[in-house]
């Protein structure tokens, strides 16, 4: 088989791939966008004792590791994206971003 006729067949074989299989640097947006991810709210956190936990019951308090107005993390599949606050949107909770992590400190976290 020649040169050329081995090109024809390759270029024929890319046509016939769907357009987000082309290659991984070509991965098509509406492909990205359609990928569910967890988003999660912290707080705080603390560390206890498995004794202290099982003395936990209604109404006791667990002191966490954040003062009180100090930002929240936004957290998308467990990493940190953003920080922001508490705020009220139609009687649900939700979070206004004080701060967005730039893309490249997100990464070097992973």
């Amino acid at each position: 088989m020649s040169d050329t006729e081995m090109n024809e067949e390759v270029e024929m074989a890319q046509e016939q791939q769907p357009a987000q299989l082309e290659s991984p640097d070509n991965i098509r947006a509406d492909v990205l966008e359609n990928i569910p991810v967890t988003i999660s709210v912290e707080v705080g956190r603390t560390e206890l004792k498995i004794r202290d936990l099982m003395r936990l019951t209604q109404g006791s308090v667990v002191e966490l590791d954040r003062l009180a107005g100090e930002p929240l993390d936004l957290l998308v599949n467990n990493t940190l994206v953003a920080q922001g606050e508490v705020v009220l949107v139609n009687d649900r909770y939700g979070v206004k971003l004080t701060r967005v992590i730039p893309a490249v400190e997100r990464v070097s976290n992973l």
